[in-house]
């Protein structure tokens, strides 16, 4: 009888002890637990801090903007879209108009790919429009603008370095409607043909004095390392953001191949 009480004290030991190891190898996984989250926050929250919101907002407001003018009804000639080689949009440019007219967006160029700019519309590369040109005066609320570029010389004047409108590349005020005729020599010479709208009016418009140039700061926010608009336009190696794919997509499906 004495055996027996001892065989059960031993098997209640047995079980306390198993009780106990479990205890304890669940407090230390959870404690482990614990101290990986403490050491991954701040790597998520950095993480977090490093998501370029300005720069996929920037796109986002020129996909909203690409979309609402391909769909009104007195929107860019089909025809001059179709033979464009890249399209700026600049969402919500602001100006103020005091003794000069004085302007300041940040938006986005696409370009069609391939080396004559032949084949589907690329990855989008931020740009910046600086001005301070009479004809950019309209009050001193923002505006939006679209701009086509119309031939190689001046996409490729584009992508390196600041270019001044009316100087280093022609431009002129494009014409609208969709069966608007385009063929005059004034379209035929411009390189850059630019557009407005403002407080819901759509509108060929002057840019002449204005500048557009890369904003490569921002290129390298949004792409990471040593982005710039050249390797953007003029390479695979970067893939439209998902910020962008709506702007991308507005122009593929209103023109997917230029034409000659």
């Amino acid at each position: 009888m004495h055996g027996r009480n001892l065989n059960l004290d031993k098997e209640k030991q047995c079980k306390e002890g198993r009780k106990e190891r479990l205890r304890m190898n669940y407090t230390k996984t959870m404690v482990a637990f614990a101290a990986a989250l403490l050491v991954l926050n701040p790597i998520s929250s950095a993480n977090n801090e490093t998501i370029p919101k300005a720069e996929t907002d920037r796109l986002e407001n020129a996909g909203k903007v690409m979309h609402e003018i391909l769909n009104v009804p007195d929107d860019i000639p089909q025809d001059l879209l179709s033979k464009a080689r890249c399209v700026i949009v600049m969402p919500s440019v602001l100006k103020a108009a005091f003794v000069v007219g004085a302007s300041y967006g940040r938006g986005a160029m696409v370009c069609r790919s391939g080396s004559n700019f032949t084949g589907p519309w690329g990855a989008p590369a931020m740009y910046a429009l600086e001005g301070g040109s009479f004809g950019l005066q309209a009050g001193g609320e923002a505006t939006d603008y679209v701009l086509l570029v119309m031939n190689n010389r001046g996409a490729n004047s584009l992508l390196h370095s600041k270019v001044k409108l009316g100087a280093d590349a022609s431009a002129a005020a494009g014409p609208k409607g969709r069966s608007a005729a385009a063929d005059t020599d004034a379209y035929m010479r411009a390189e850059i043909l630019s557009y407005s709208r403002a407080r819901g009016v759509f509108a060929g418009i002057s840019l002449d004095g204005s500048t557009l140039r890369p904003d490569d700061r921002a290129n390298r926010k949004l792409y990471g390392g040593g982005a710039n608009a050249a390797e953007i336009i003029n390479t695979s190696e970067y893939s439209t953001p998902a910020s962008g794919e709506n702007l991308v997509a507005a122009l593929q499906n209103a023109s997917p191949e230029r034409q000659r």
